[in-house]
């Protein structure tokens, strides 16, 4: 069945310090560099035979042509579906409640990290016109995967899924998250404030999912999980942590059970790309969301967010030229 997790098996904690840190959290390949330079013999005797991985992320039939050097890495965070990915259903009628792409270009002096809006309006290959996120929900992550390398034109190289609470567990196992809120809010019995706010993990996951205390919705939600993305570096590639062991160690097991990865992302594909990657600061992490067009309704009533097309097609021209930092100068957010 497309999409269907290989069951999934108890990991490494260090292994997954790799898949954890590069699949959800691409921009701070430091750590990879570091942890992998350490333990790099235990990894590699165990990591294929222990990581969990998602068995047919790809859809069959003709894709995008890669980008030669760069790499582009679809980021899923999904509604909580731990017991029923156990069962084989990765879909199981949900949907993704987040999407990121991370251009990694040829040059390895950033990282981008592009939101896609959830209510996006697209064509959904097989099925017509949807909300972007209903893909998940009709073919799991190979029809998530073909509809945005539709929608970008461009291929995406290898794709990793989270499942949101794990937002919160890596939050905790920091020993919290500090990230920058442009408004006030309140939000599942948390208040926000204007400015940098200390974040445990159940705080954390308040603030990556509201939508509803915003007057643009999703706009300032996906900003707010731009926000979360950069603590996390910040958190990770700190002293503190990069100087502790129980800490890493502990980043680890509370993520090991929420992220799955393709196969292509073994062992030696991680440690290479976290090498490469060395040279990247939390500054070199460029966030910023795929061009919209305001809102409209469908015509059984949906209310959804219109793909700015033009713009679009632009910026799929500068990922497949490998020329997004000129695009983003040319498009500020």
């Amino acid at each position: 069945m497309p999409g269907r997790r290989a069951t999934p098996r108890r990991r490494r904690p260090f292994l997954v310090a790799l898949v954890a840190t590069l699949g959800s959290l691409v921009g701070i390949a430091a750590v990879i560099a570091v942890v992998a330079s350490v333990f790099v013999g235990g990894l590699a005797r165990s990591y294929d035979r222990e990581s969990d991985t998602i068995a047919e992320p790809f859809a069959t039939g003709t894709r995008p042509a890669t980008t030669d050097g760069a790499e582009n890495i679809l980021l899923i965070g999904s509604d909580s579906r731990k017991g029923l990915a156990q069962q084989g259903d990765t879909a199981a009628g949900g949907r993704s409640d987040t999407l990121m792409l991370a251009h990694v270009p040829a040059d390895r002096k950033a990282v981008y990290l592009m939101s896609i809006m959830r209510d996006s309006w697209v064509d959904v290959p097989g099925h017509g016109n949807a909300k972007i996120n209903a893909a998940y929900s009709w073919g799991g992550i190979p029809l998530t995967v073909q509809t945005v390398e539709q929608l970008l034109d461009v291929r995406i190289d290898h794709v990793a899924e989270i499942d949101m609470r794990g937002f919160g567990a890596v939050t905790d196992a920091l020993g919290g998250v500090t990230v920058q809120s442009a408004q006030d809010f309140t939000a599942r019995g948390h208040h926000f404030t204007v400015g940098a706010n200390r974040l445990d993990g159940d705080a954390a996951l308040a603030f990556v999912r509201e939508r509803y205390a915003f007057a643009d919705a999703d706009h300032t939600r996906v900003r707010n999980q731009q926000a979360f993305m950069r603590g996390i570096v910040d958190g990770v590639l700190s002293k503190g942590t990069m100087t502790d062991p129980g800490r890493i160690q502990d980043f680890v097991a509370a993520t090991s059970g929420y992220l799955a990865v393709d196969p292509g992302l073994d062992f030696r594909t991680i440690a290479g790309l976290g090498w490469s990657l060395r040279g990247v600061r939390p500054a070199d992490l460029q966030t910023f969301t795929m061009p919209t067009a305001g809102g409209g309704t469908s015509p059984d009533g949906q209310s959804y967010v219109a793909v700015n097309a033009v713009a679009v097609q632009a910026l799929s021209s500068a990922l497949r030229s490998d020329d997004l930092g000129r695009w983003l100068q040319e498009n500020p957010q």
